[in-house]
């Protein structure tokens, strides 16, 4: 056992950096390590019992779970925290592994360690993403495609990303040009259809808490599934609050002496979930979107003015409705649409 002992790991793509500390605070060993799990496996079996420390990466998910299971502490940092490693005017891996074990000795707290998801949660996830690379590509090839025939000087007429490639009517002149583009566009529909279905089935049978997200109009299976993959455990926040300046919806906070600044929203954590989070607030803002406190909420600010109201709604109601999926998940009670209003009346 190596109790005492304190391990800074820069990851890299082949190698990775490390630097390793005595109980003394004194530089014992400074090598590179090959960045497989051999050889990962064979270097913390000499060090159980001891601390390491490293940032989050590529490499930190495999990395950290070998390391605990050989029987290390593993503080995984927060890398976007970091600004004393990466905005370093003598930036190198070797200085970079010295200064992650001289921060975890000295104030393991200064890592703002994070918690990586479970593996079967984690491939759960990259089923979410998968459908979102598609989606964004089919996006690229519709907007192309739209773009190549407007400056013909001929507009296609309005239709969904999915029936897109049936019924767009090609001109004559780009006959050679665009038809294969269509034809990529429907398999991609195809596929995200397959992902649909993927997502459905485990939101159904692996992750039935889904469901109570899903009693709040506007939110469906995708956004449900990946709020629970995302959060992967409620208890992890000890307030609903919490939840919205997890996922990048509060404003930034620039305060000093009698001057406090309005400023946008951090845009901290999972930027994909974010982006389902303002779409549902559209749709609730919408013009199809339910009678309910978010809608009531979102428009007492839009009715305030001023410039970027409705932008600023949309971000508001996206935050409200994070703290809320987050109660509903973690107490299990039964959606009140309208549970404010008649205490405003």
């Amino acid at each position: 056992m190596k109790k005492g002992i304190t391990i800074g790991m820069d990851l890299g793509d082949k190698k990775h950096q490390v630097c390793i500390l005595d109980e003394t605070g004194k530089i014992m060993v400074e090598e590179a390590v090959i960045g497989n799990r051999t050889a990962m496996t064979s270097f913390f079996k000499r060090y159980r019992g001891a601390v390491v420390a490293m940032e989050t990466g590529t490499h930190s998910r495999w990395v950290s779970q070998i390391a605990e299971a050989e029987g290390l502490k593993v503080l995984v940092g927060n890398a976007r925290q970091l600004r004393m490693i990466w905005q370093s005017r003598r930036k190198s891996d070797p200085r970079d592994a010295v200064m992650l074990a001289r921060i975890a000795r000295m104030d393991p707290e200064l890592l703002y360690p994070i918690h990586h998801r479970g593996q079967q949660v984690q491939m759960d996830l990259e089923i979410i993403r998968a459908r979102d690379l598609l989606v964004r590509e089919r996006t690229r090839m519709v907007n192309h495609v739209r773009s190549v025939v407007k400056s013909l000087g001929e507009r296609l007429a309005p239709s969904s990303a999915d029936s897109f490639g049936r019924k767009a009517q090609i001109p004559e002149a780009l006959n050679e040009s665009l038809p294969p583009i269509l034809d990529l566009i429907l398999e991609l529909t195809k596929k995200i259809r397959g992902y649909d279905l993927l997502i459905r089935k485990a939101a159904l049978n692996k992750y039935p808490e889904t469901e109570r997200l899903r009693q709040v109009v506007g939110v469906g299976p995708l956004t449900a599934l990946a709020y629970v993959l995302t959060l992967e455990e409620p208890e992890r926040f000890a307030k609903s609050r919490m939840v919205g300046a997890y996922l990048g919806l509060a404003p930034r906070l620039d305060q000093s002496g009698q001057t406090d600044k309005q400023l946008r929203i951090t845009k901290h954590g999972d930027g994909y979930l974010r982006r389902l989070l303002v779409g549902s607030a559209h749709y609730i803002l919408g013009p199809f979107g339910p009678d309910c406190d978010l809608r009531t909420h979102g428009q007492k600010l839009m009715q305030r003015g001023g410039k970027n109201a409705k932008k600023r709604a949309v971000v508001a109601v996206a935050r409200k409705l994070a703290v809320l999926l987050h109660a509903l998940w973690r107490n299990g009670e039964k959606y009140e649409p309208k549970r404010q209003q008649p205490l405003a009346a």
